[in-house]
């Protein structure tokens, strides 16, 4: 049994290391000249054991422990052992939410904290150790994790700084400010998690117009190599193969003006590298290219843009170039597959491969052989629509097994097909539009006709327009494809599992549409739903071995560990972490963090114990502000006995996600505007020329209306009754999606009325250019109905009795009296003290007794899962109040009613 080496400090010994950590020590300050020393557990690709000590794992950025004492078998009795606020680690903060992924050496866990400093955790205990926190140059924000080695911690900080800080007790060692050879800048670093082996500390510049992967000596924060994903003007590389070529003649001629897009052009690297000690080299990928006007303009930048959206391979210890694979030439969609690369020796068709899995946001991986950066598995040039006006690239490469859906579903408007397929189009984009029964078809005389000049189909291709497919073209028009700058795999880390050979890819759906001057490089469509889930597939063939979409995007941080006991641990924006086999994707447990996950679980071992530990801090993407921010560090155990303030182990429900990409602006009341919506513009009173037939975003006028049931709003297409001097010259529409409740065309001057007879959030969009989109929140007020509702019995016996499992089939009951003439129609909740978001019934029935022959009692009888409850009431004596939407003589209306019942735990 190991014998931990670092001393754990009081609070007041956290307090005096911040003032010694706060003053920036000389590049040379306590270094040793001493050989290398690997952290605790380190391994190539190899599985972890004890500790975890890179955020990728081991090295080869697999997330695969062989750790085996948690167990199918035993997973009901796995809860928490401590959570720890790390913001409130001295010095004290209230800073929340990060995307970093911890690391385990020793048994101490190191991570960013929510401000960008860095804390030491112990992991059996939960005790802070130490924490760093710098006030000289600052913090960085957004982190993605620390590195170990040589004793010492890894990390960002403010103004382009790399830090070392002795793990022991958090004193600043060196910090430099990484240049090139003669003082070349290198780019912003501040984000990517920082790798360490074999005594050097690489470090990746993104954010910026051009950033470089820079190697520097971890003794003393020494520059030692660069490589850019821009290439300098004439700069010539020979592969391992012998061949040289000059990278930079793919970015086009030098322009006019002196501009070169190749050094302005992005091609940065968002994630963390993969080492591969025994072949000696670093592997990284790059971003996209996004210089010389805009990410989604390649006018200016002809040819495939290298290294931009490619993986490079380099000597691990002199920066030399070995190989290169692109996954997207030419990218003008900001479709680059930058996820950390994951590194497995696999058997293919009967033979050992050294491979490299490659690939994210387009949804499908390459399996590349990784001492060549040949393709292991078939891959196909494929034939592609092309713009003339953006030099496109007249193929593009893919994996002969794809992981998701190549293009999107245009699925009949119906309120029967709610939410539908996870790959749906929105309504109008591509000229696909409703016909009289809510099929979605193309219409050739659409906005798309706009492009047809410019295009170029491949021979025989099927359609003979855009389906919504990969690399679909675009110019200033938007065109609507997946999977999305946010879809895919984007930058979660996969995993690899010696056990299974399951190669496990997190993904989100998120169909956005491209146009030159598009913000955010592209438009996630407005009212679309923003899903996803995780899949496996087979490493040796590529093929999808299973699929659980899940419902939350889990491609922005939420990275899968898999254990030797072919478990596999996944966070989720929404709180929950999940246990799930391995082998088929079944969720097996689950656990309510209280704030969302951005980062990927870790496993180790203490005391011959193993914990599972998890920083559930919240992020934003996709969801924005709608995610619960956090800065609560889990760890949990066989036997844990930690419980939260409300008596559960676990913490209360996050608040409800906007599922739906959301319009613009505040609420408007609806009789603040007369119930009316003016279609294509963004301003009610604004009479000029550029306002009118507006193509914004926000060109429905307001974008978000909320009435009451029963309301009947105007659509009108304004013409000079409203706008004399300029009205809109063009017809609009109004296709609400996706239930298809209405579909108008309005010629200028024109109104359409609709009474909204139920509660619920309508989306609509303009059929002239899909843009302008707004949406008419319908609500219900709800009316009280005193002394309706009542628990049986009284009070309720909640808590964990036995495990998490034994707890599913256990049910609270409550009744609700029905008022005479109600009928119950749905939507049936308890909102709760400790949540904002509601608990749903599990089952509600309605039943009744005749009083005498003209009267009857008729009331529900309501169920709800203890294992949805218990996390979201306290203790002692606790109101909880029912909802639930009803009909009265066919009028919707709501319902509520509130309880006292004693909670027992």
């Amino acid at each position: 049994m190991r014998t931990r080496l670092i001393t754990r400090l009081g609070i007041a010994g956290i307090g005096a290391l911040v003032v010694l950590a706060g003053t920036a020590l000389p590049a040379n300050g306590l270094a040793d000249s001493t050989e290398p020393v690997p952290p605790v557990g380190l391994t190539g690709l190899e599985p972890t054991g004890a500790d975890m000590p890179t955020v990728g794992g081991n090295l080869g950025n697999q997330h695969y422990s062989g750790l085996t004492e948690i167990t199918k078998r035993n997973l009901k009795h796995l809860a928490p052992a401590w959570r720890t606020h790390v913001s409130a680690a001295a010095p004290a903060s209230d800073d929340t939410g990060q995307q970093t992924t911890p690391i385990v050496v020793d048994g101490v866990i190191y991570l960013d904290t929510p401000s960008g400093g860095v804390v030491a955790v112990d992991g059996a205990s939960g005790d802070p150790v130490w924490k760093w926190e710098n006030g000289v140059y600052g913090l960085s924000g957004t982190r993605r994790g620390v590195s170990a080695g040589d004793g010492r911690i890894f990390t960002l900080a403010g103004d382009n700084h790399v830090v070392a800080l002795d793990a022991a007790t958090g004193a600043e060692v060196w910090a430099v400010q990484p240049t090139g050879p003669a003082g070349e800048d290198l780019g912003r670093v501040g984000k990517v998690a920082t790798v360490y082996a074999d005594g050097i500390v690489y470090a990746h510049a993104a954010d910026g117009d051009r950033g470089a992967v820079v190697a520097l000596d971890a003794s003393d924060g020494s520059y030692l190599w660069h490589f850019f994903g821009g290439p300098k003007r004439g700069e010539q590389f020979t592969g391992i193969d012998g061949v040289t070529f000059d990278a930079s003649e793919t970015w086009g001629p030098v322009l006019p003006d002196g501009t070169d897009c190749a050094e302005e052009g992005g091609a940065t690297s968002w994630m963390h590298g993969a080492v591969d000690p025994e072949l000696g080299m670093y592997i990284m990928t790059f971003g996209n290219a996004r210089s010389c006007t805009s990410s989604q303009d390649g006018s200016l930048r002809p040819g495939d843009n290298l290294f931009s959206s490619t993986m490079v391979a380099v000597d691990a210890t002199t920066g030399a170039y070995k190989w290169h694979y692109q996954s997207i030439r030419h990218d003008v969609w900001d479709m680059d597959n930058v996820h950390p690369p994951t590194l497995a020796d696999i058997r293919v068709g009967g033979e050992e491969r050294k491979v490299v899995f490659y690939g994210s946001k387009s949804g499908h991986h390459f399996v590349l052989d990784r001492t060549n950066g040949e393709p292991v598995l078939p891959v196909i040039d494929k034939p592609m629509i092309t713009d003339s006006r953006q030099n496109h690239a007249a193929t593009q490469p893919f994996p002969a097994s794809r992981l998701l859906p190549e293009c999107l579903v245009w699925e009949k408007l119906d309120p029967e097909n709610i939410p539908g397929d996870p790959w749906r189009g929105v309504p109008n984009y591509n000229g696909y539009q409703p016909d009289a029964d809510g099929n979605l078809v193309f219409n050739p005389d659409s906005y798309v006709a706009a492009d047809e000049p410019f295009l170029t189909y491949p021979d025989g291709h099927p359609s003979g327009h855009r389906e919504g497919c990969m690399y679909d073209p675009q110019w200033d028009l938007p065109i609507l494809s997946t999977t999305s700058q946010n879809g895919g795999g984007d930058w979660s880390n996969h995993a690899y599992s010696h056990s299974t050979n399951l190669v496990y890819f997190p993904y989100g759906t998120n169909p956005v549409a491209h146009y030159n001057g598009a913000s955010a490089n592209g438009l996630r469509a407005i009212g679309q739903y923003q899903t996803g889930g995780i899949l496996a597939y087979d490493a040796s063939t590529g093929e999808v071995a299973w699929k659980n979409h899940l419902g939350t995007d889990m491609s922005h941080g939420q990275g899968p560990l898999a254990t030797a006991s072919d478990l596999l641990f996944v966070g989720q924006i929404d709180g929950e972490l999940l246990a799930m086999d391995a082998a088929d994707g079944e969720v097996l447990w689950n656990f309510q963090t209280g704030s969302g996950i951005a980062s990927a679980p870790v496993t180790y071992e203490v005391d011959g114990e193993q914990y599972v530990a998890v920083f559930a801090a919240g992020s934003t993407n996709p969801y924005g502000g709608s995610v619960t921010q956090g800065d609560s560090l889990w760890s949990f155990k066989l036997g844990g006995e930690y419980t939260t303030e409300s008596g559960s182990p676990e913490g209360p429900d996050t608040a409800p996600l906007t599922i739906r990409r959301p319009v613009g602006g505040a609420a408007a009341a609806g009789e603040a505007v007369g119930n009316t919506v003016l279609l294509a513009r963004a301003n009610r009173t604004d009479d000029t020329a550029a306002a009118r037939d507006s193509v914004s975003q926000n060109g429905m006028q307001p974008t978000h209306l909320r009435v009451p049931v029963g309301t009947t709003v105007t659509f009108r297409n304004p013409g000079a009754e409203t706008f004399p001097n300029f009205p809109n010259v063009k017809a609009h529409c109004a296709t609400q999606f996706f239930e298809g409740e209405f579909d108008v065309e309005l010629a200028p001057g024109e109104t359409y009325e609709h009474t909204f007879e139920r509660a619920g959030e309508y989306f609509f969009n303009d059929c002239t250019d899909p843009r302008p989109t707004g949406k008419i929140e319908v609500v219900l007020e709800p009316t009280d109905q005193p002394g309706a509702l009542r628990f049986v019995p009284g009070k309720l016996q909640l808590g964990d009795s036995g495990g998490w499992l034994s707890r599913l089939n256990q049910k609270v009951t409550a009744t609700f009296d029905l008022p005479a003439g109600y009928e119950y129609e749905g939507g049936a909740q308890l909102l709760t003290p400790l949540s904002t978001n509601p608990v749903e019934a599990s089952a509600v029935r309605s039943t009744g007794t005749w009083l005498t022959k003209a009267t009857k009692r008729t009331w529900l009888i309501l169920q709800f899962d203890k294992a949805d409850l218990d996390h979201n009431v306290p203790e002692g004596a606790t109101s909880l109040t029912f909802e639930a939407n009803f009909l009265h003589d066919g009028v919707q209306e709501r319902l509520t009613s509130t309880a006292t019942v004693t909670v027992v735990k």
